[in-house]
């Protein structure tokens, strides 16, 4: 049966934000894994909480959370640096890098292992682990080191592999959200993070979207142009944003190779509308329609949940579950 699963973020709760410990945050993680457990979601998160920054609220930690503790990596921006890095147009959207690198990466302080045993220990359900992908970490970093970003990327995966091998999580999910704006850079990023993919050792997934920040798309594009990096991808199934776009494009995403089932976003986080389960059961029959029922692994969110009220992304999350059991005939 096709099963349920949220893309990774929550809303940091209030509480968290205003009076955070380490307690409070394992407080909140649990909140959150109750949640989607009662709900009914098959594969839970836990809400990615931890990676929170409120310097960076519109990114939700997930480029500073993974790049900061590295070695060799300088997270002091000067003004010269920002400049530099301003005039990468395909970055706009951020006014300052991550953090320069300036020498050979180092695993550092990182330690995702470490991250995954905290929630590990608070749940008995399914639990999904997520980071973020290799080609999305290179092109928010200035690198003074590489000199090519095919290197940067090769040098991150290569430690996020390392890290992954370690993680037994039922599923082990990678995130890209700049790569669809970008599929010319489709051939360097697809090495990259099939290095990571093929040292999971339990199931690996992949997400793409085309961004969500401030609750807005910041690229445009299509799956079209990326099919092919879609189905030489190293995992079980690719989650993709389709509530916000429309199904108009089932039709293309069914030349994917066969190999490669499909996570269906039929929730739009970037709306606070909550879709009804009649809803979500016709967008999945009509996807069953087009591409088999066999090729669809996972409904899901388009993106995280973290930009929405906590109150609308429970409600989302009900939804999404009562849209399968409904389509399954419940």
């Amino acid at each position: 049966m096709i099963e349920t699963t949220v893309v990774g973020s929550y809303p940091v709760p209030d509480w968290l934000v205003a009076l955070p410990s380490e307690q409070a945050l394992l407080d909140a993680m649990a909140v959150v894994l109750k949640i989607q457990e009662n709900a009914g979601i098959d594969v839970v998160t836990d809400g990615e909480l931890s990676r929170f920054d409120v310097n960076h609220p519109d990114t939700n930690g997930m480029i500073e959370y993974f790049v900061r503790p590295l070695a060799n990596v300088r997270t002091t921006i000067t003004r010269a640096d920002a400049e530099t890095f301003g005039r990468d147009a395909g970055m706009a959207f951020r006014s300052r890098p991550s953090a320069i690198v300036e020498g050979a990466l180092g695993e550092g302080a990182l330690d995702l292992p470490g991250d995954y045993g905290r929630a590990r220990a608070l749940t008995r359900a399914r639990l999904k682990f997520t980071l973020t992908g290799p080609h999305m970490l290179t092109k928010t970093l200035l690198d003074e080191h590489y000199r090519s970003r095919q290197d940067l990327c090769g040098a991150l995966a290569d430690l996020l592999a390392e890290q992954v091998a370690l993680i037994d999580a039922d599923v082990i999910q990678v995130d890209e959200a700049n790569l669809p704006g970008h599929p010319e850079e489709a051939d360097w990023a697809l090495e990259c993070i099939n290095r990571i993919l093929n040292a999971v050792q339990t199931t690996p997934a992949v997400h793409l979207c085309f961004g969500n920040y401030g609750g807005q798309s910041i690229q445009t594009g299509s799956w079209e142009k990326l099919i092919g990096y879609l189905g030489s991808l190293h995992c079980d199934h690719v989650l993709l944003e389709l509530a916000h776009r429309g199904n108009w494009e089932l039709p293309r995403l069914k030349e994917i190779d066969a190999s490669v089932r499909l996570g269906l976003g039929v929730i739009d986080v970037k709306s606070n509308v909550v879709e009804t389960p009649d809803e979500i059961a016709a967008k999945i029959e009509e996807a069953a329609r087009v591409l088999g029922e066999e090729r669809i692994a996972f409904i899901n969110p388009d993106c995280g949940f973290w930009m929405l009220k906590r109150s609308v992304a429970d409600r989302k999350i009900h939804a999404l579950v009562a849209g399968r059991d409904l389509f399954a005939g419940k």
